[in-house]
Protein backbone atom coordinates (compact mmCIF):
# COMPACT_ATOMS: atom_id res chain seq x y z
CA UNK A 1 0.00 0.00 0.00
CA UNK A 2 1.09 3.20 -0.76
CA UNK A 3 2.48 5.70 2.23
CA UNK A 4 0.47 8.15 1.15
CA UNK A 5 -2.82 6.03 0.70
CA UNK A 6 -1.91 4.81 4.46
CA UNK A 7 -1.28 7.95 5.36
CA UNK A 8 -4.85 8.73 4.31
CA UNK A 9 -6.24 6.15 5.75
CA UNK A 10 -5.14 6.48 9.32
CA UNK A 11 -6.48 10.00 9.31
CA UNK A 12 -9.87 8.97 8.85
CA UNK A 13 -9.55 6.36 11.18
CA UNK A 14 -8.22 8.87 13.54
CA UNK A 15 -11.08 11.46 12.41
CA UNK A 16 -13.66 9.12 12.85
CA UNK A 17 -12.51 7.45 16.38
CA UNK A 18 -12.14 11.18 17.37
CA UNK A 19 -15.88 12.07 15.93
CA UNK A 20 -16.85 8.46 17.92
CA UNK A 21 -15.88 9.44 21.09
CA UNK A 22 -17.20 13.50 20.77
CA UNK A 23 -20.51 11.53 20.41
CA UNK A 24 -20.44 9.43 23.18
CA UNK A 25 -19.60 12.57 25.20
CA UNK A 26 -16.32 11.61 25.55
CA UNK A 27 -13.80 13.98 27.71
CA UNK A 28 -15.88 16.56 27.07
CA UNK A 29 -19.54 15.22 28.68
CA UNK A 30 -21.18 17.28 25.54
CA UNK A 31 -22.87 14.72 23.45
CA UNK A 32 -23.64 17.59 20.29
CA UNK A 33 -19.46 17.29 19.85
CA UNK A 34 -19.39 20.89 19.74
CA UNK A 35 -16.07 21.00 22.00
CA UNK A 36 -17.64 22.48 25.03
CA UNK A 37 -18.28 20.79 28.81
CA UNK A 38 -21.41 20.20 29.43
CA UNK A 39 -22.29 20.64 33.48
CA UNK A 40 -25.69 19.46 34.51
CA UNK A 41 -26.75 20.87 37.48
CA UNK A 42 -29.97 18.86 39.44
CA UNK A 43 -32.08 21.45 41.33
CA UNK A 44 -35.77 21.69 42.76
CA UNK A 45 -38.67 24.05 43.42
CA UNK A 46 -37.46 27.52 41.56
CA UNK A 47 -33.71 28.60 42.61
CA UNK A 48 -33.87 32.23 39.00
CA UNK A 49 -30.81 31.22 37.86
CA UNK A 50 -32.06 31.50 34.27
CA UNK A 51 -30.29 34.86 33.53
CA UNK A 52 -27.41 33.75 35.06
CA UNK A 53 -26.42 30.36 33.40
CA UNK A 54 -26.78 32.51 29.68
CA UNK A 55 -24.17 35.21 31.67
CA UNK A 56 -22.07 32.65 32.82
CA UNK A 57 -22.12 30.73 29.37
CA UNK A 58 -20.99 34.01 27.76
CA UNK A 59 -18.28 34.26 29.85
CA UNK A 60 -16.93 31.12 29.52
CA UNK A 61 -17.82 30.18 25.53
CA UNK A 62 -16.04 26.47 26.54
CA UNK A 63 -18.76 25.78 28.74
CA UNK A 64 -22.39 24.62 28.40
CA UNK A 65 -25.00 24.11 31.08
CA UNK A 66 -27.82 22.18 31.50
CA UNK A 67 -30.35 22.30 34.42
CA UNK A 68 -32.53 19.61 35.31
CA UNK A 69 -35.84 20.99 37.66
CA UNK A 70 -38.27 18.34 39.52
CA UNK A 71 -40.81 20.97 41.03
CA UNK A 72 -40.87 19.79 44.56
CA UNK A 73 -38.29 19.08 47.34
CA UNK A 74 -40.25 15.79 48.13
CA UNK A 75 -40.09 14.21 44.80
CA UNK A 76 -36.64 15.24 44.45
CA UNK A 77 -35.34 14.15 47.53
CA UNK A 78 -35.61 10.34 46.45
CA UNK A 79 -34.23 10.88 43.56
CA UNK A 80 -31.29 12.82 44.77
CA UNK A 81 -30.26 9.63 47.26
CA UNK A 82 -30.36 7.35 44.62
CA UNK A 83 -27.90 9.56 42.75
CA UNK A 84 -25.64 9.38 45.91
CA UNK A 85 -26.00 5.67 46.59
CA UNK A 86 -25.60 4.44 42.93
CA UNK A 87 -22.79 6.75 42.74
CA UNK A 88 -24.27 7.98 38.96
CA UNK A 89 -27.29 10.70 37.96
CA UNK A 90 -26.49 13.24 40.05
CA UNK A 91 -24.67 15.69 37.30
CA UNK A 92 -22.19 18.23 38.16
CA UNK A 93 -24.07 19.92 40.61
CA UNK A 94 -26.73 19.06 43.15
CA UNK A 95 -29.17 21.87 45.21
CA UNK A 96 -29.14 21.01 49.11
CA UNK A 97 -31.98 21.94 50.90
CA UNK A 98 -31.02 22.76 54.79
CA UNK A 99 -33.58 20.04 55.93
CA UNK A 100 -31.89 17.27 54.14
CA UNK A 101 -28.14 18.58 54.31
CA UNK A 102 -27.56 16.63 57.68
CA UNK A 103 -28.07 13.50 56.01
CA UNK A 104 -25.86 14.24 52.72
CA UNK A 105 -23.32 15.55 55.84
CA UNK A 106 -23.10 12.26 57.33
CA UNK A 107 -21.38 10.78 54.00
CA UNK A 108 -19.23 13.67 52.96
CA UNK A 109 -17.14 11.62 50.97
CA UNK A 110 -19.79 11.80 48.40
CA UNK A 111 -19.14 15.03 47.49
CA UNK A 112 -16.17 17.67 46.28
CA UNK A 113 -14.16 19.12 49.61
CA UNK A 114 -14.92 22.76 48.12
CA UNK A 115 -11.49 24.14 49.94
CA UNK A 116 -9.64 22.13 47.08
CA UNK A 117 -11.50 24.47 44.80
CA UNK A 118 -10.56 28.07 46.83
CA UNK A 119 -14.04 28.33 48.43
CA UNK A 120 -12.37 29.21 51.86
CA UNK A 121 -11.40 32.78 50.64
CA UNK A 122 -15.12 33.53 50.11
CA UNK A 123 -16.51 32.89 53.89
CA UNK A 124 -16.88 36.59 54.57
CA UNK A 125 -19.30 36.15 51.41
CA UNK A 126 -21.85 34.38 53.42
CA UNK A 127 -23.59 34.43 56.73
CA UNK A 128 -21.35 32.92 59.44
CA UNK A 129 -24.03 29.86 60.81
CA UNK A 130 -24.89 28.98 56.71
CA UNK A 131 -21.29 28.96 56.13
CA UNK A 132 -20.78 26.52 59.35
CA UNK A 133 -24.05 24.19 58.17
CA UNK A 134 -22.03 22.73 55.12
CA UNK A 135 -18.65 22.69 56.96
CA UNK A 136 -17.90 19.26 58.88
CA UNK A 137 -17.39 18.84 62.13
CA UNK A 138 -13.93 18.74 62.41
CA UNK A 139 -13.47 22.12 60.20
CA UNK A 140 -11.34 20.31 56.67
CA UNK A 141 -14.38 19.75 54.21
CA UNK A 142 -16.57 22.24 53.43
CA UNK A 143 -19.13 20.33 51.24
CA UNK A 144 -21.67 23.04 49.93
CA UNK A 145 -21.73 27.17 49.34
CA UNK A 146 -24.68 28.89 50.34
CA UNK A 147 -27.98 30.26 48.17
CA UNK A 148 -30.87 31.63 49.57
CA UNK A 149 -32.20 31.53 53.39
CA UNK A 150 -36.37 31.58 53.90
CA UNK A 151 -36.44 34.74 55.72
CA UNK A 152 -39.79 35.05 57.26
CA UNK A 153 -42.69 37.28 56.42
CA UNK A 154 -46.49 37.08 56.78
CA UNK A 155 -48.40 38.02 53.63
CA UNK A 156 -52.19 38.73 53.64
CA UNK A 157 -54.91 39.83 52.00
CA UNK A 158 -55.55 43.80 52.20
CA UNK A 159 -59.13 43.14 50.94
CA UNK A 160 -60.32 40.60 53.56
CA UNK A 161 -58.09 42.68 56.13
CA UNK A 162 -60.34 45.95 55.23
CA UNK A 163 -63.97 44.09 55.20
CA UNK A 164 -63.14 42.53 58.72
CA UNK A 165 -62.42 46.02 59.77
CA UNK A 166 -58.58 45.39 60.48
CA UNK A 167 -55.69 47.98 59.09
CA UNK A 168 -54.38 47.27 55.87
CA UNK A 169 -50.90 49.11 56.27
CA UNK A 170 -48.50 47.08 56.53
CA UNK A 171 -46.79 48.58 59.26
CA UNK A 172 -49.92 48.79 61.63
CA UNK A 173 -51.07 44.67 60.47
CA UNK A 174 -47.55 43.53 61.82
CA UNK A 175 -48.27 45.65 65.01
CA UNK A 176 -51.20 43.46 65.20
CA UNK A 177 -49.44 40.39 66.24
CA UNK A 178 -45.48 41.28 67.60
CA UNK A 179 -46.26 37.53 69.41
CA UNK A 180 -48.22 34.29 67.75
CA UNK A 181 -50.80 34.97 71.31
CA UNK A 182 -51.72 38.01 69.47
CA UNK A 183 -51.29 36.71 65.65
CA UNK A 184 -54.29 33.83 67.24
CA UNK A 185 -55.97 36.84 68.89
CA UNK A 186 -55.81 39.02 65.78
CA UNK A 187 -57.40 35.65 64.32
CA UNK A 188 -60.32 35.93 66.13
CA UNK A 189 -61.05 38.76 65.41
CA UNK A 190 -61.30 38.46 61.86
CA UNK A 191 -63.09 34.76 62.31
CA UNK A 192 -65.81 36.91 64.24
CA UNK A 193 -65.96 39.76 61.50
CA UNK A 194 -67.61 36.58 59.18
CA UNK A 195 -66.08 37.18 55.82
CA UNK A 196 -66.50 33.69 54.82
CA UNK A 197 -62.88 33.12 54.96
CA UNK A 198 -60.23 31.20 57.29
CA UNK A 199 -57.60 33.18 58.80
CA UNK A 200 -54.58 31.09 57.42
CA UNK A 201 -54.68 27.88 54.94
CA UNK A 202 -53.53 25.39 57.72
CA UNK A 203 -51.57 23.89 60.56
CA UNK A 204 -48.13 23.23 58.96
CA UNK A 205 -46.59 26.65 57.76
CA UNK A 206 -48.09 28.25 61.44
CA UNK A 207 -46.05 25.26 63.17
CA UNK A 208 -43.29 25.45 61.37
CA UNK A 209 -42.73 28.85 62.22
CA UNK A 210 -43.31 29.27 65.40
CA UNK A 211 -40.81 25.92 65.96
CA UNK A 212 -38.18 27.63 64.42
CA UNK A 213 -38.36 30.97 66.75
CA UNK A 214 -38.06 27.92 69.85
CA UNK A 215 -34.33 27.48 70.13
CA UNK A 216 -31.39 26.13 68.94
CA UNK A 217 -32.33 22.56 68.10
CA UNK A 218 -35.68 20.53 66.82
CA UNK A 219 -36.64 17.14 66.51
CA UNK A 220 -32.50 16.50 67.38
CA UNK A 221 -30.20 17.57 69.79
CA UNK A 222 -26.65 18.76 68.34
CA UNK A 223 -25.46 15.16 69.13
CA UNK A 224 -27.92 13.82 66.58
CA UNK A 225 -30.10 12.12 69.66
CA UNK A 226 -34.00 12.14 68.95
CA UNK A 227 -35.50 14.78 71.61
CA UNK A 228 -38.65 15.35 69.98
CA UNK A 229 -40.78 14.30 72.97
CA UNK A 230 -38.04 16.03 75.57
CA UNK A 231 -37.60 19.14 73.60
CA UNK A 232 -39.54 21.51 75.04
CA UNK A 233 -39.60 24.27 71.84
CA UNK A 234 -41.30 21.17 70.10
CA UNK A 235 -44.15 21.02 72.64
CA UNK A 236 -44.33 24.69 72.47
CA UNK A 237 -45.32 24.91 68.85
CA UNK A 238 -47.34 22.30 68.86
CA UNK A 239 -49.52 23.14 71.77
CA UNK A 240 -49.53 27.33 70.27
CA UNK A 241 -50.82 25.72 66.72
CA UNK A 242 -53.18 23.44 68.52
CA UNK A 243 -54.51 26.32 69.97
CA UNK A 244 -55.03 28.12 66.65
CA UNK A 245 -57.09 25.03 65.37
CA UNK A 246 -58.94 24.70 67.47
CA UNK A 247 -59.86 28.13 67.51
CA UNK A 248 -61.15 27.55 64.07
CA UNK A 249 -58.29 29.54 62.34
CA UNK A 250 -57.48 27.13 59.94
CA UNK A 251 -58.58 26.31 56.53
CA UNK A 252 -57.61 23.22 56.94
CA UNK A 253 -56.37 23.26 53.32
CA UNK A 254 -53.07 20.83 52.50
CA UNK A 255 -50.21 22.60 51.02
CA UNK A 256 -49.09 22.27 47.52
CA UNK A 257 -52.86 20.51 46.62
CA UNK A 258 -54.62 21.65 43.82
CA UNK A 259 -57.46 23.20 46.58
CA UNK A 260 -54.42 25.22 47.82
CA UNK A 261 -53.64 26.44 44.37
CA UNK A 262 -57.16 27.45 44.04
CA UNK A 263 -57.40 28.96 47.57
CA UNK A 264 -54.81 31.96 46.85
CA UNK A 265 -57.08 32.67 43.88
CA UNK A 266 -60.44 32.63 45.83
CA UNK A 267 -59.67 34.79 48.69
CA UNK A 268 -59.86 31.37 51.11
CA UNK A 269 -57.60 32.41 53.68
CA UNK A 270 -56.69 35.94 54.78
CA UNK A 271 -53.12 34.70 55.79
CA UNK A 272 -50.05 32.87 54.77
CA UNK A 273 -46.49 32.71 56.51
CA UNK A 274 -44.22 33.05 53.73
CA UNK A 275 -40.71 32.48 53.22
CA UNK A 276 -39.36 35.05 50.75
CA UNK A 277 -39.22 32.54 48.00
CA UNK A 278 -43.05 31.54 48.38
CA UNK A 279 -43.64 35.41 46.59
CA UNK A 280 -43.91 34.22 43.46
CA UNK A 281 -45.75 31.07 44.34
CA UNK A 282 -48.78 33.47 45.88
CA UNK A 283 -48.69 35.68 42.87
CA UNK A 284 -48.67 32.24 40.05
CA UNK A 285 -51.49 31.13 41.46
CA UNK A 286 -53.08 34.33 43.00
CA UNK A 287 -53.37 35.76 38.96
CA UNK A 288 -53.57 39.07 37.84
CA UNK A 289 -56.93 39.83 38.83
CA UNK A 290 -55.85 39.62 42.29
CA UNK A 291 -52.97 41.92 42.00
CA UNK A 292 -52.90 44.63 44.76
CA UNK A 293 -54.93 42.53 47.10
CA UNK A 294 -51.32 40.77 48.80
CA UNK A 295 -49.08 42.48 51.26
CA UNK A 296 -46.40 41.61 53.26
CA UNK A 297 -46.25 41.91 56.98
CA UNK A 298 -43.60 41.11 59.71
CA UNK A 299 -43.77 37.67 61.17
CA UNK A 300 -44.97 37.43 64.55
CA UNK A 301 -41.69 36.64 67.01
CA UNK A 302 -38.46 37.23 66.58
CA UNK A 303 -37.82 36.48 63.17
CA UNK A 304 -37.69 32.85 60.73
CA UNK A 305 -36.08 30.96 58.75
CA UNK A 306 -37.97 28.37 56.86
CA UNK A 307 -36.13 26.64 53.63
CA UNK A 308 -32.69 27.52 52.27
CA UNK A 309 -30.20 25.92 50.46
CA UNK A 310 -26.53 24.99 49.58
CA UNK A 311 -24.81 23.99 45.99
CA UNK A 312 -22.77 21.20 46.03
CA UNK A 313 -20.17 19.15 43.41
CA UNK A 314 -20.66 15.11 44.06
CA UNK A 315 -17.52 13.17 43.64
CA UNK A 316 -18.80 11.01 40.30
CA UNK A 317 -19.01 14.75 38.79
CA UNK A 318 -16.65 14.41 35.60
CA UNK A 319 -15.81 18.11 35.61
CA UNK A 320 -15.19 18.38 39.29
CA UNK A 321 -13.00 22.13 38.60
CA UNK A 322 -14.94 23.60 35.93
CA UNK A 323 -18.82 22.86 38.22
CA UNK A 324 -16.65 24.32 41.67
CA UNK A 325 -16.26 27.30 39.56
CA UNK A 326 -20.28 27.47 39.02
CA UNK A 327 -21.30 27.02 42.21
CA UNK A 328 -18.95 29.52 43.18
CA UNK A 329 -20.12 32.21 40.44
CA UNK A 330 -24.25 31.10 41.14
CA UNK A 331 -23.51 31.46 45.07
CA UNK A 332 -21.31 34.80 44.79
CA UNK A 333 -23.21 37.89 46.29
CA UNK A 334 -24.03 39.01 42.91
CA UNK A 335 -25.14 35.72 42.00
CA UNK A 336 -27.74 35.84 45.12
CA UNK A 337 -29.00 39.37 44.24
CA UNK A 338 -29.75 38.15 40.97
CA UNK A 339 -31.47 35.06 41.89
CA UNK A 340 -33.98 36.98 44.41
CA UNK A 341 -34.68 39.86 41.87
CA UNK A 342 -35.79 36.79 39.64
CA UNK A 343 -37.81 34.62 42.39
CA UNK A 344 -37.15 36.73 45.53
CA UNK A 345 -34.91 33.81 46.79
CA UNK A 346 -33.56 35.83 49.69
CA UNK A 347 -29.65 35.63 49.63
CA UNK A 348 -27.64 34.36 52.02
CA UNK A 349 -24.52 36.92 51.55
CA UNK A 350 -24.58 39.95 54.53
CA UNK A 351 -23.51 42.17 51.31
CA UNK A 352 -25.71 41.02 48.85
CA UNK A 353 -28.50 41.81 52.36
CA UNK A 354 -27.09 45.00 52.52
CA UNK A 355 -26.85 45.51 48.53
CA UNK A 356 -29.17 48.72 47.79
CA UNK A 357 -30.48 46.64 45.15
CA UNK A 358 -32.02 44.08 47.54
CA UNK A 359 -32.73 46.52 50.92
CA UNK A 360 -34.39 48.96 47.77
CA UNK A 361 -36.47 46.34 46.31
CA UNK A 362 -40.07 46.72 46.41
CA UNK A 363 -42.81 43.81 45.02
CA UNK A 364 -44.92 45.67 42.74
CA UNK A 365 -47.78 42.43 42.83
CA UNK A 366 -47.64 43.01 46.65
CA UNK A 367 -48.82 46.68 46.76
CA UNK A 368 -45.11 47.76 46.23
CA UNK A 369 -44.15 46.27 49.48
CA UNK A 370 -40.24 47.08 49.97
CA UNK A 371 -39.68 43.37 50.45
CA UNK A 372 -35.61 43.45 50.75
CA UNK A 373 -35.79 45.67 54.22
CA UNK A 374 -38.97 43.14 55.54
CA UNK A 375 -37.00 40.26 54.61
CA UNK A 376 -33.78 41.57 55.76
CA UNK A 377 -34.87 42.50 59.24
CA UNK A 378 -36.52 38.90 59.70
CA UNK A 379 -32.98 37.50 58.61
CA UNK A 380 -30.63 39.60 60.65
CA UNK A 381 -33.08 38.57 63.76
CA UNK A 382 -33.37 34.73 63.50
CA UNK A 383 -30.90 32.06 65.41
CA UNK A 384 -29.01 29.49 63.26
CA UNK A 385 -31.40 26.08 64.49
CA UNK A 386 -29.53 22.53 63.91
CA UNK A 387 -31.88 20.30 62.30
CA UNK A 388 -30.48 16.48 62.61
CA UNK A 389 -30.85 13.80 59.82
CA UNK A 390 -34.37 12.89 59.35
CA UNK A 391 -35.29 16.68 60.13
CA UNK A 392 -37.64 16.62 56.70
CA UNK A 393 -39.08 12.59 56.92
CA UNK A 394 -39.86 13.43 61.03
CA UNK A 395 -41.93 16.92 60.42
CA UNK A 396 -43.76 15.42 58.14
CA UNK A 397 -44.77 12.95 60.67
CA UNK A 398 -45.63 15.40 62.60
CA UNK A 399 -47.34 17.78 60.31
CA UNK A 400 -49.01 14.20 59.45
CA UNK A 401 -50.78 14.46 63.26
CA UNK A 402 -51.87 18.44 63.11
CA UNK A 403 -54.15 17.50 59.97
CA UNK A 404 -55.39 14.54 61.78
CA UNK A 405 -56.38 16.90 64.45
CA UNK A 406 -58.06 19.57 62.21
CA UNK A 407 -59.83 17.43 60.94
CA UNK A 408 -61.35 16.03 64.07
CA UNK A 409 -59.62 12.50 63.14
CA UNK A 410 -57.62 12.46 66.55
CA UNK A 411 -57.81 14.14 69.16
CA UNK A 412 -54.82 16.70 70.34
CA UNK A 413 -53.26 14.50 73.00
CA UNK A 414 -53.65 11.40 70.57
CA UNK A 415 -51.94 13.13 67.40
CA UNK A 416 -48.96 13.91 69.57
CA UNK A 417 -48.67 10.57 70.80
CA UNK A 418 -48.77 9.06 66.95
CA UNK A 419 -46.31 12.05 65.89
CA UNK A 420 -43.50 11.27 68.30
CA UNK A 421 -44.45 7.17 68.12
CA UNK A 422 -44.11 7.80 64.41
CA UNK A 423 -40.52 9.33 64.81
CA UNK A 424 -39.60 6.82 66.48
CA UNK A 425 -40.15 4.37 64.74
CA UNK A 426 -38.70 6.01 61.33
CA UNK A 427 -35.44 6.58 63.31
CA UNK A 428 -35.22 2.56 64.62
Amino acid sequence: MPVRLRRTLLATALAGALAATSACGGETGDSAGSGKTTLVIKTFSQFGYEQLFAEYEASHPNISIEEENIGSLGDYLPKLQQWIATGEGAGDVVALEEGILSQFMANPQHFVNLFDHGAAELETNFLDWKWRQALTSDGNKLIGLGTDIGAQGMCYRTDLFAEAGLPTDRKAVGELWPTWEEYLATGERFLAADTGAHFFDSSNGIYQNILMQQGDHTYYDTSNNLVIDSNPAVRTAWDMTVDMVEAGLSANIEPWSPQWNAGFKNGTFATIPCPSWMLGTIEEQSGPENADKWDVARVPGDGAVRGGSFLAVPTQSEHQAEAAELVKFLTSPEGQIAAFKSKNNFPSSPQAIDDPAVQNFTNDYFNDAPVGKIFGESAKALQPVYLGPDNNPIGDRVSNALVAVEQDKLSPDEAWKKAVEDAKRLVN
